[in-house]
């Protein structure tokens, strides 16, 4: 695809945007302007904390996780159910590869319903697009 195809693609889900490396920077970019870049390197955390194979690996990534999203005010706090909090609050001393995965779910579907639609509206999304179009034109009508 161009790039004016992808960044167009990015409106289909979140998923676009997260999965790609421009699509994310201009989300994280949007959500800084919020003050909720919290959530994008929250969820950005589990993705690389489910990919731990090392067993004092899991330990030590998931009390850098908790410390830095879940504990209470904790510097990057995430917004969570009071259960959800609880839950990983109990099993953090033993944690597993899905001990965050109801948190990551709970702020996937927070980005997906609530900052996703607002990136779509915003000038760092329609300024990526008008960039990539731009480079599109030029490329394809060497001739203007």
């Amino acid at each position: 695809r161009s790039n004016a195809g992808e960044t167009m693609a990015w409106s289909e889900s979140v998923d676009t945007v997260l999965a790609d490396k421009e699509g994310l920077a201009a989300f994280r970019t949007f959500l800084k302007s919020e003050f909720s870049e919290e959530n994008v390197e929250f969820w950005l955390a589990c993705e690389d904390f489910k990919k731990t194979k090392s067993s004092t690996k899991i330990a030590s990534k998931a009390r850098k996780i908790y410390s830095d999203f879940i504990q209470a005010d904790a510097p990057k706090e995430i917004n969570i159910d009071f259960h959800t909090k609880n839950d990983i609050s109990e099993n953090i001393s033993e944690p597993t590869l899905s001990c965050f995965d109801a948190a990551q779910r709970s702020i996937y579907s927070l980005m997906a319903k609530d900052s996703f639609p607002r990136f779509l509206r915003s000038e760092v999304y329609k300024e990526l697009v008008k960039k990539h179009q731009d480079t599109n034109q030029k490329r394809w009508l060497p001739f203007l």
